[in-house]
């Protein structure tokens, strides 16, 4: 009794210690986006309109909606560098399939969301069954993916015909973009699963000890082959947004995505070791890289410098967790 009564109490500090990191992480996050926000209004005119603010939550559903499944990946401790790649990718396949493959285009989109799933879930067994660190699964995949996409295009777009159904996911239903819809709702869907359900519980026990919590009864296996399975679905979601906002399917779209999904899930709080993390911090990181990248466009900077602020931001961001991390843990001894 006394032993599990320590086990408890050293569980309960631990959580106290993820807890109050991630809330000072969130809320400095907060307090960074709403000054930003102001500058940007300030310094730029056409910034704070009511059309940008759509366009910002348009730009920031093309990160989010696949960053909600990134989080929990990097929750797990894991990491998927293939999205990009793989949201072109299915994007090209949609584009084949309801164009010269002559499918149906409900069928085709059907078909497009198995197939991301089942690329993920393979991705998972890999990484899950024989060890193989995720980083390289994915990378794999990200070199696969994207060559293919080219391959069965000549890195050349296909188009598709008008459709009502991809005129709406790749438009808008009034003033609000369809994506930017689409990542609300699946935010609320991830929320719900990370905070109230076995699976999102065993996600942080696998990033916090893999091994432990594989001794304790946990399936280790099966919650990374869904781990991936879900992350290669949202790729595969993302591709037919895409496609439909293109009209076409294009191997080069999505071109360094992943890039921002990691740095959104990072910004938010979320630490790469695993462990610790949440969906509300990753909401205010993709919003937060939204904002920058649309305010660094309207101050007319260069388009390349956009990926040096995007790099210092991921480092920055990890070494504001690290330490974030190292405080709480010392108050918590």
């Amino acid at each position: 009794m006394p032993t599990l009564t320590f086990r408890r109490e050293a569980q309960t500090t631990e959580r106290g210690r993820t807890l109050t990191a991630q809330q000072l992480n969130e809320g400095g996050l907060t307090i960074a986006l709403v000054l930003l926000v102001i500058v940007l209004a300030v310094t730029t005119d056409s910034f704070a309109t009511v059309s940008n603010m759509w366009n910002i939550l348009g730009d920031a559903a093309l990160v989010g909606i696949v960053a909600w499944a990134g989080t929990l990946v990097i929750v797990a401790g894991e990491i998927d560098i293939s999205v990009g790649p793989a949201v072109a990718f299915w994007g090209v396949m949609l584009a084949k399939m309801a164009g010269p493959w002559g499918f149906p285009l409900p069928l085709a989109v059907l078909l497009t969301l198995i197939g991301g799933l089942l690329v993920g879930a393979a991705a998972g067994w890999l990484r899950g069954r024989f060890g193989v660190p995720s980083f390289i699964v994915t990378l794999g995949l990200w070199s696969s993916l994207r060559g293919l996409a080219q391959f069965m295009t000549d890195a050349l777009p296909v188009p598709i015909k008008p459709n009502g159904l991809l005129d709406v996911l790749g438009g808008k239903i009034g003033p609000i973009p369809t994506a930017a819809l689409v990542m609300f709702l699946l935010f609320a869907v991830f929320v719900f699963v990370a905070r109230a359900t076995t699976y999102g519980r065993s996600v942080y026990a696998v990033g916090g000890n893999a091994r432990a919590a594989n001794l304790s009864g946990i399936n280790v296996l099966k919650i990374r082959v869904i781990l991936f399975a879900t992350s290669g679905l949202m790729a595969a979601l993302l591709g037919i947004v895409v496609a439909g906002r293109l009209a076409s399917g294009n191997s080069g779209a999505a071109s360094g995505l992943e890039f921002s999904v990691i740095a959104a899930v990072v910004v938010g709080g979320t630490a790469l070791q695993g462990g610790r993390g949440s969906m509300l911090g990753t909401l205010l990181g993709v919003l937060f890289i939204a904002v920058i990248g649309n305010g660094l466009v309207l101050l007319g900077v260069n388009s390349f410098f956009q990926d040096v602020v995007r790099g210092l931001l991921i480092v920055a961001a990890v070494l504001v967790n690290t330490v974030l991390g190292n405080r709480t843990g010392r108050r918590g001894d």
